[in-house]
């Protein structure tokens, strides 16, 4: 198996590394940053969003202002996890806001999903009706955040 991030020198992990806690910097600060003029900084920030090293730039929003602090994780069971059922409950969760993140899990339960709510009655309500609803959804148990420490999107 390659790995990938062989074909990258020191400066393309470094170009990594400033964008992924400044998104926004302007090419010229980056440029500085890295040790490197202007053109060729955009030559490979080019080639790294071409390789597909970077997917994208995105606003990281504040749950707190947005009135969207009540976080849980809820551990998923399936009644059927063949491609077709696995598949089907992968799809519906994509249509569903209020989950964060869905991880496929290898262990005691299916998936593991991070919700996000105003309160711990709207994390029932979409729990009760929207999670538990999901295709082949058997049990689930909830784990409430209390704080986040680290939450890092890389």
């Amino acid at each position: 198996m390659t790995d990938y991030t062989d074909d990258l020198d020191r400066i393309d992990r470094r170009i990594l590394q400033v964008l992924s806690t400044q998104g926004r910097i302007p090419v010229t600060e980056l440029a500085r940053q890295v040790g490197l003029s202007k053109s060729p900084c955009q030559v490979r920030l080019k080639r790294l969003q071409d390789e597909r090293y970077i997917q994208g730039f995105r606003a990281v929003l504040n749950a707190e202002k947005l009135g969207l602090e009540h976080v849980a994780f809820a551990e998923v069971k399936l009644t059927d996890t063949t491609e077709k059922a696995l598949g089907a409950f992968n799809t519906a969760v994509l249509n569903v806001p209020e989950i964060e993140q869905c991880h496929m899990i290898a262990g005691s339960f299916d998936y593991l999903l991070k919700i996000r709510t105003k309160d711990i009655q709207s994390y029932r309500r979409v729990l009760g009706e929207v999670i538990s609803a999901l295709p082949h959804v058997g049990a689930t148990s909830t784990h409430v955040s209390m704080q986040s420490v680290k939450d890092n999107a890389f």
